[in-house]
């Protein structure tokens, strides 16, 4: 199901990003944990029994007053409620249930979505029996696990699992209209660039609200082509004084790039590309979405001879090792280069499902494996023999070879740039396999 989120709540120090690692490490299928602009924000893929969701921690909180505290903790509770599909409620058997706890609960109750219980540290007999307690909270899901160990996580994704819808998502991909997300952070330009775009061209057949709340899908027929704009926009209106606007961000953002298949990121100029972002674009790449960066406000920035030639060389060293991402410099106020973005964005959906011809993709790329071979594995050649695109939404390919598992990263980083620089895959990630001949 897209956009399936899972969220872990709870007061600090209970072990939730302890159990968020383990919910990913699972199945290894981790997201790299970067540090958000304000405060710790970790976000991933989960995968289990053939499920796919997102989970976000909800921890990371600095702060000194336990007012301030228990106020973030409400907010962050309150958002998560609202947006997310279940909630796992974290606790902790050797503290036993706190003030905090229980204010929490008591906010939870409320929630119409599926909570689990997951009562943490529970690693003996003796905190078995101590355990018990948490059942006086009232909720009818409750775990006893060890983040720590796991044991006990594998019972509370079964649950979690169980509740995912098998895939529906093929009527989706192949639809046949282009679906492009305009995310980032607030204040860098997404409404004002959805706004430009539809103050530009009058051919709008209908705005669609979305799903999710601030979600809205606008259809557009441009530049001779039928696509769909997701916009989070919406983000910056609806987020009220007391409410956490990184968080919504977040959440918004995952949900958006779930259901899109090019994310166009837009960044400010003068404050370049944050930690957000760059988890952001990490997510999207994981999930086999398409990338075009849009680099908005140009107009405000002291211009040099080689200023766009320098920015863009620091951008690609920070979004690297998937560096084959098109940059466009533009001014959303200007009305400069919004057109290029969009139309851009649509030729990375037709580099997204380009379909390379079996014979032509072993006629070149056997030749740069000759020209380059793998380097030889306990005296033993690796012999890669022949070369397949896999029938997948995004670009796959499995190499087979008598050694599949002896072949090392920076091996397979040369077959991928061998397939760039041979084939048009600007802005999309590529996958590459390698299976026994």
């Amino acid at each position: 199901m897209p956009g399936f989120t899972v969220a872990i709540v709870g007061r600090p120090n209970v072990g939730k990003s302890t159990l968020f690692n383990r919910l990913l490490e699972q199945r290894k299928a981790i997201v790299d944990d970067v540090s958000g602009v304000t405060r710790d924000r970790q976000y991933g893929i989960a995968d289990w029994n053939g499920k796919t969701f997102n989970v976000i921690d909800t921890g990371g909180f600095v702060s000194r007053s336990e007012d301030v505290f228990e106020r973030e903790i409400r907010k962050q509770v309150k958002i998560a409620m609202e947006e997310a599909n279940v909630l796992i409620f974290m606790c902790d058997v050797t503290t036993g249930i706190t003030d905090l706890d229980a204010d929490v609960a008591d906010l939870l109750r409320r929630s119409s979505k599926p909570v689990y219980l997951a009562v943490n540290k529970v690693d003996n007999h003796e905190r078995q029996l101590e355990a018990a307690e948490f059942y006086s909270m009232g909720f009818e899901n409750i775990h006893f696990l060890s983040s720590m160990t796991g044991s006990g996580t594998g019972e509370l994704l079964d649950d979690i699992a169980a509740l995912i819808p098998e895939e529906e998502q093929a009527t989706n991909e192949n639809d046949g209209i282009p679906k492009i997300a305009i995310i980032g952070q607030p204040n860098v330009g997404k409404s004002s660039l959805l706004n430009a775009l539809v103050g530009e061209e009058r051919n709008i057949v209908s705005d669609i609200a979305g799903t999710t709340r601030d979600t809205i899908h606008t259809r557009y027929r441009l530049f001779q082509k039928d696509f769909m704009l997701i916009d989070t926009a919406g983000i910056r209106r609806k987020a009220k004084v007391h409410e956490d606007l990184e968080f919504y961000s977040v959440i918004r953002a995952i949900k958006a790039l779930d259901e899109a298949d090019v994310c166009l990121l837009i960044l400010d100029a003068e404050k370049g590309i944050a930690g957000q972002d760059l988890s952001i674009f990490s997510l999207a790449a994981r999930k086999g979405k398409g990338l075009v960066i849009f680099v908005n406000k140009w107009d405000l920035v002291d211009k040099q001879t080689n200023t766009a030639r320098d920015y863009e060389k620091a951008l690609r060293e920070r979004i690297a090792p998937f560096s084959d991402v098109p940059i466009i410099f533009g001014s959303v106020i200007e009305k400069q280069r919004i057109f290029k973005a969009v139309e851009t964005a649509l030729e990375v959906y037709d580099n997204r499902q380009r379909k390379v011809q079996t014979s032509v993709l072993n006629d070149i790329m056997l030749k740069a494996i000759e020209a380059h071979r793998p380097p030889v594995v306990r005296g033993t050649a690796i012999k890669i023999k022949y070369v397949t695109q896999l029938p997948t939404h995004t670009p796959a390919f499995a190499f087979f070879a008598n050694l599949p598992d002896d072949i090392k990263t920076p091996y397979k980083n040369y077959l991928e740039n061998k397939l760039r620089e041979n084939f048009n895959f600007q802005g999309v990630p590529i996958r590459i396999f390698f299976r026994k001949k």
